[in-house]
């Protein structure tokens, strides 16, 4: 089985008519702290995928090191005690962005919320948000508009609720990736060494044969250096977003998809080659999945990654769509 492109980078995501579903607006916006419950998460929400929910593993909560289901409560204790939390998601999935602000939530309202990096902003923000701290909005719609969101790219109905509530809270929020401008730039040229070399022979060999998977074994082979690039600068990019700390007693959140917050590839990393006073131990990784009725076990969704652990925790939920898109792309 292979489970780890269920996230879909967006290279995929221009290749693919990718269905999505919308939330309800949410009052993050009118909230202050002040009204902030520190209520942990429930493990069993109101589902809005539709497919697969009486799958047993949806719900549950698995520590990949302790091949064992743990309460939502432990991952929240998980969660408090890390420097860094990176949440994964799978993009078009409505009930991932819904247990991130759940999440983001818990941790705002027990004051241990640091900062948070969002993949789906870029560098092209950093102006607006440098003055975020400063603005005030009646409504989502007044957000997105003032940091000029990438509605095409990404449906703020997925992500306002996330940027609001942090906003609300006076959570620093900060861009995690890099300028289609940049993109160009990795593309031309080869990376600096400093960030080429975090990843070794066998990491670079593992993103070679996912980048291949990813794009459905379409994608030339002279590509291939190219994409490693742009991901390890993408990576690199997001890592930097978190290394900055403001309140080192406080945990900086990083929300993306579910391959770039990968322990054995991704930004754990370049966090640490960034911040060698950092522990592996301070950097947990929680990719939130889909379940698949082809299997009830959770350690089959982790045996199509590498040999390295990819993941501390995973959150399963229901399914939004059994599209096969490669299948798609063939036709």
């Amino acid at each position: 089985m292979s489970y780890q492109w269920t996230n879909l980078d967006c290279f995929v995501r221009r290749l693919t008519i990718v269905i999505l579903m919308s939330l309800p607006l949410l009052s993050a916006c009118a909230q202050t702290p002040a009204e902030s419950s520190a209520q942990l998460p429930d493990a069993v929400i109101d589902w809005q995928s539709t497919l697969y929910r009486d799958h047993s593993l949806v719900g549950s909560v698995w520590h990949v090191q302790g091949n064992k289901v743990v309460s939502v409560a432990e991952l929240m204790k998980a969660l408090e005690s890390s420097r860094f939390a990176l949440l994964g998601e799978k993009h078009d999935n409505p009930d991932h962005h819904r247990l991130q602000q759940n999440i983001l939530h818990y941790l705002i309202a027990t004051n241990q919320a640091g900062s948070v990096s969002f993949e789906m902003m870029d560098s092209e923000f950093d102006n607006r948000l440098s003055a975020l701290a400063n603005q005030q909005f009646d409504s989502l719609a007044e957000l997105r508009d003032y940091l000029q969101w990438d509605e095409e790219g990404w449906d703020w109905s997925l992500y306002g609720p996330l940027v609001a509530e942090s906003h609300a809270a006076g959570i620093t929020v900060r861009s995690a990736n890099i300028s289609n401008a940049q993109v160009g730039e990795v593309y031309a040229q080869p990376l600096d060494p400093e960030i080429a070399s975090v990843m070794d022979d066998q990491a670079i060999e593992q993103l070679n044969v996912e980048i291949d998977e990813s794009h459905c074994n379409m994608l030339p082979a002279s590509q291939f250096p190219a994409m490693v690039r742009v991901q390890q600068a993408r990576d690199h990019a997001m890592a930097t977003s978190l290394a900055v700390v403001e309140n080192p007693d406080r945990t900086n959140v990083l929300i993306a998809g579910n391959y770039h917050v990968r322990q054995d590839l991704g930004v754990p990393g370049y966090l640490l080659a960034l911040r060698p006073d950092v522990l592996r131990s301070e950097v947990l990784s929680l990719a939130i999945l889909e379940v698949s009725p082809e299997s009830e076990d959770p350690t089959d969704y982790l045996a199509a990654y590498s040999e390295r652990m990819p993941f501390d925790f995973v959150w399963f939920t229901p399914a939004i769509s059994d599209e096969d898109y490669c299948a798609s792309l063939a036709n």
